[in-house]
Parts: C-alpha cells; structure tokens; sequence
C-alpha cells in the first residue's frame, strides 16, 4: 500500500484463514464457458498479505480459469517483491496497488518492466483507528492534537514507557515513525506482525475495555463487525508527504490499481483484458472477505459465490 515507504496493511491471513496462499488455485479448469475461447496459458497472480487483496486476486483467477481456460497460481509475495517479480517474468500480475511512486519510478517510468492496468474500482483509506468505547469515553481522543494526554493509557510493556501506536505487517506502507516524531507524540510505533494479529487486538480491547491506537485501513471487511473510529491527524495535502523522513500529515486517499509485467501485457493473453477490465467496489469486495475472513470460506469458493451472484458484472470484464 502506498508511499514509498514500506507499508502496513495487514493480514498474516494464512493465521486468519487457515490457507497456504502461495500455490493455491490450480490447473487449467475449463467447462462450457470456455468452449471456442483460446488457451489462456499460465497466469501468475501475486498475492499480497491482506484479505480484501486475496479478493480480488481470487475473483481474477476464478473467472481467469473458469471462463477463459487460465492455469492461475498465486505466488504468495510482499508488495515490493511483487513488483521485482514482474520485472524478472515470476509474476504477471499485481491486482491491488497502494501507491509506490518510488517503485513507479524504477519499474514503470525507468526499466518499462511494468505497466498501470487501471484502476481497481476501489478507494482505499489509511489511519489511526481507536475501539468504539475509547472513543465513547474519551470524545476528544479521536483528535490528535488530544494524544499525548492519553499516552499513559496506551503504555504497554513493549512502548518503552511512551503509549503504543500498534503497527501491522512490517511490508505494509506507513509513515508512523515520522508521524509520531514530527508530531511530536510520546509514543512508541510497535509492529503487530499481520492484519489478523490488529483485528483480535481490536476484538479484545472493545471486550475488555482497553486502551488500543492502531494503523488500519480501508477497504476492509472488518469494519462490518466493529465501527472503529479514526483519530483525526493533520489534514492531508498534496506535497505534504513528499518528504517521508518529514510527513507531518495524515494519509491521502489511494485510488488503488492494477499492475502487469510488460512482458504480460504483451503476450496476447486473453488474462490480461480480464484484469484491465476487472474493478470491484469496497462493499463488494468487503462482501467477499467477509465470507473468507468471517465464514470460513476459502478464497475460491467465496470467489464462485461472488461470481456466479454477479454474471453481468463479470461478463462486463470479458468484453
């Protein structure tokens, strides 16, 4: 997700789904819609640790091998290494992007190893979320201005004596060091480790009534089940992030989109149309990472269930 920086945006969801990403999905399964259409090949769709990308990379592949006769695997990768894997030919594909202007630059405007595909549909939001009782009790806490005077009820035994600001996936986009440091906040950026790691912290801080400041981020499935509520930072203006050691500002807004090697864009796949035309919008894909996340459906099934809910929609893909 975004920025150059490397970013935060969660979900070790093998933990919360119980799935080995990497290989999934599989061999050239070809049925009636697939008569008369010609032999997709091998599409490689990288997958990113966070349950709304495992969406769209697991719709794309269903109807990549349903309708079109694809051998879809998912290569269960961090962003950057995403991006490094379409320039060397392992990845076709990235279906969710957050940002990376920096790796813009080198892949897409310098090496022309990669190309935008479009947008995804999506728009995505991140911030500094409390548990609805926090903000309940404390009103004024969701302004940041506000932070230093609650530090002490976020210390834990890892902030060092400041408050904690919980941070996800280390490979996720986030400026909360600069953030913290500029902002001049007396608090500590702890790594969670996954997405599913930051939705139980907010489980049980809503359950046991404690203090919890954490990195999270939109679309996302879980804001069905819980309305956590976002800290107000400084407003966001263009330019004001240009700097990372120097962002003193809350996150912009990412119109999320579609990335694919060059080399795949070139190779007449009939994929690559597919993934162009794909976009899905946050309550749709919110619709199916709550069946994966919540229902314990795997990404494929939830996929079918999507699709075969959405013909129109997905025939719109395949014009």
């Amino acid at each position: 997700m975004g920025r150059g920086l490397r970013r935060i945006r969660l979900v070790a969801i093998a933990a919360v789904l119980g799935l080995g990403l990497a290989g999934c999905g599989g061999g050239g399964i070809k049925n009636a819609d697939t008569a008369g259409k010609s032999d997709c090949g091998d599409l490689r769709i990288a997958v990113n640790p966070w349950t709304g990308y495992v969406t769209n990379a697991h719709v794309i592949g269903y109807v990549a091998k349903t309708r079109l006769g694809c051998n879809v695997t998912y290569p269960d990768v961090k962003e950057e290494v995403g991006w490094a894997g379409m320039a060397s030919g392992s990845i076709d594909t990235i279906v969710e992007n957050w940002g990376h202007p920096d790796l813009v630059k080198k892949y897409i405007d310098e090496q022309k190893t990669v190309v935008d595909a479009g947008p995804t549909g999506s728009q995505g939001i991140i911030g500094w979320y409390v548990p609805p009782w926090m903000a309940k009790k404390y009103p004024d806490i969701t302004n940041w201005k506000n932070l230093n005077k609650y530090a002490s009820l976020f210390k834990t035994s890892e902030s060092g004596g400041k408050g904690q600001l919980l941070d996800g996936d280390p490979s996720y986009v986030t400026n909360d060091e600069a953030l913290v440091k500029n902002l001049k906040l007396n608090y500590k950026v702890v790594v969670g480790g996954s997405e599913a790691g930051l939705i139980q912290s907010f489980k049980s801080a809503e359950k046991n009534h404690t203090a919890l400041l954490a990195y999270f981020y939109e679309p996302q499935w879980f804001f069905s089940e819980m309305k956590l509520v976002h800290v107000d930072l400084p407003k966001y203006k263009p330019g004001c992030d240009a700097d990372p050691a120097k962002v003193a500002c809350d996150y912009p807004p990412y119109k999320l989109n579609k990335l694919i090697a060059t080399k795949f864009d070139k190779s007449g796949s009939p994929a690559v149309g597919l993934i162009k035309n794909f976009k899905i919008t946050n309550d749709q894909q919110n619709e199916v990472s709550t069946d994966i996340a919540q229902n314990g459906m795997s990404p494929d099934d939830a996929a079918k269930k999507w699709v075969d809910a959405n013909k129109e929609t997905v025939d719109s893909w395949l014009k």
